[in-house]
């Protein structure tokens, strides 16, 4: 019409906005909550959108389809209730008060943790790393050397080209010691050294497939949770094995084994390198946890165990050349000697119960030395966080000083020799001597300063408290 000027509009943009309103924009930092049971996504799942612009999670709705099924919705029902037939869905927004909007919660951030590289170059030495193990653990020399050595060889096969013309096998260790020579401390120090995924387990739980306990696979599940869910960070990772000595075979052949030889046969291939699907988030199969496969091939495995009565074997292998006569070694020659596991063989573990094959697959067998009373005192105080500096430092919390006299050190070795338990007795004995002192100091401000004495430890007397006044005149 005359008068009247025309525009041209491009509704591309307007239309995009239509379809897509501003309350259901997709955002990444929050989760959708199930309107029923409360939860958010990343606990009970992906959630399905209903009318109202509610979400459900699938445990929910399956919930609902199961009562619906077991409803009974026939006519002579519905008479004896007073209802009628014709029966009206439930409008889910009317429950408990629920809003009609979407309810969202937002996420929890991860730490971003930097990739695991492995550089051929950055690898650290064997004697470094062993340096590095001096702070922390006290002996244990050869257990060290040979662990330090092993896992270098590791991370080298792993930093390796695949297109290697030799193809470097692993280096999984079977490590024998007593109960509180430090086998999983090494182990757990190394780990933290070398910045890697460890996964520590218990062969204990380990049941074959079919029964109740622990598959054998749920050790490489814990590998993935250790590695934040990352398959290719947890196929360079470290698996240790602790009471491994528990799955020897039984001697009584009349019961199913469960937990012994059926468990080694089924770590046979797990050791040697396959793919083995695990649950991600969980220590068992099912249908609603997601599976991922990890390749085992690259995984240092290490075993451990105190193997009791393994010293008997050994025994009875080091008198058989026990001869008659005036020269002839006593049979009672070794029964002193604590140290005997380490001279320990592969026939002597096979002997024990470990069936071939498995042994066969840790090719690397060391022992762990008994801890003397020397050895007990420097564990007390020379690592980086002996238990000795422990306590110092929560008493230097209060402005107290704390000292142990040397004959009190070797008295606490002494208690903790006879309790047979190793390096574990330490901790206990001196909770036991330091609890009264860390009770009593808080109360009174002027003490200035703690020694331990021998005569405390044995119960003769007790620990000698000093003044803030009188060490300021000392001073």
């Amino acid at each position: 019409m005359p008068g009247q000027e025309f525009y041209e509009v491009d509704l591309t943009e307007e239309k995009d906005t239509l379809e897509k309103p501003e309350e259901e924009t997709d955002n990444d930092d929050f989760d959708e909550i199930c309107c029923l049971c409360r939860r958010p996504e990343s606990v009970a799942g992906k959630m399905t959108r209903i009318q109202g612009n509610l979400s459900i999670c699938r445990d929910c709705m399956q919930r609902m389809f199961d009562a619906l099924n077991t409803a009974d919705f026939s006519m002579d029902n519905m008479i004896e209730m007073g209802r009628m037939p014709n029966i009206s869905m439930i409008n889910l927004a009317d429950l408990q008060g629920i809003s009609p909007f979407p309810q969202k919660i937002k996420k929890k951030k991860k730490e971003e943790k930097p990739a695991l590289e492995f550089d051929i170059h950055a690898i650290p030495a064997p004697h470094k790393i062993k340096a590095s193990l001096d702070e922390y653990v006290v002996g244990q020399e050869q257990a060290k050397k040979v662990m330090s050595v092993a896992v270098y060889n590791h991370y080298k096969r792993v930093a390796a080209d695949d297109s290697r013309d030799v193809e470097i096998e692993k280096s999984n260790m079977l490590m024998i010691g007593p109960t509180g020579s430090g086998k999983t401390y090494i182990v757990k120090t190394l780990a933290k050294l070398l910045d890697a995924p460890l996964a520590i387990t218990d062969a204990t739980s380990l049941t074959e497939a079919g029964y109740i306990g622990d598959d054998i696979e749920s050790v490489v599940s814990k590998l993935l949770a250790a590695a934040d869910n990352d398959v290719d960070k947890a196929e360079h990772g470290i698996i240790f094995i602790d009471e491994i000595d528990k799955i020897a075979k039984k001697r009584n052949t009349n019961q199913r084994d469960v937990s012994g030889e059926s468990v080694q046969q089924g770590m046979l291939k797990l050791l040697e390198g396959a793919e083995v699907e695990v649950p991600v988030g969980a220590s068992s199969k099912n249908a609603m946890v997601p599976m991922v496969t990890v390749n085992t091939k690259n995984i240092l495995f290490i075993c451990g165990g105190a193997f009791p009565d393994l010293d008997d074997i050994i025994k009875e292998r080091l008198n058989k050349a026990a001869s008659i006569g005036f020269k002839a070694d006593l049979k009672d020659k070794h029964d002193k000697d604590e140290n005997l596991l380490t001279k320990v063989l592969v026939e002597d573990v096979r002997k024990y119960g470990m069936i071939p094959e498995f042994l066969g697959r840790l090719p690397i067998l060391f022992s762990l030395e008994a801890l003397t009373e020397d050895m007990l005192v420097k564990v007390l105080t020379e690592p980086k966080n002996a238990i000795v500096k422990q306590y110092q430092k929560l008493l230097e919390m209060d402005e107290v000083n704390l000292e142990f006299e040397e004959e009190a050190l070797h008295a606490i070795a002494a208690k903790a020799k006879e309790k047979k338990a190793g390096a574990r007795a330490l901790r206990a004995i001196l909770e036991e001597y330091m609890l009264d002192i860390m009770y009593e100091i808080p109360k009174d401000d002027n003490i200035g300063k703690v020694t331990i004495t021998k005569e405390y430890i044995e119960g003769k007397g007790g620990p000698m408290i000093t003044m803030r006044g009188v060490m300021e005149e000392g001073a």
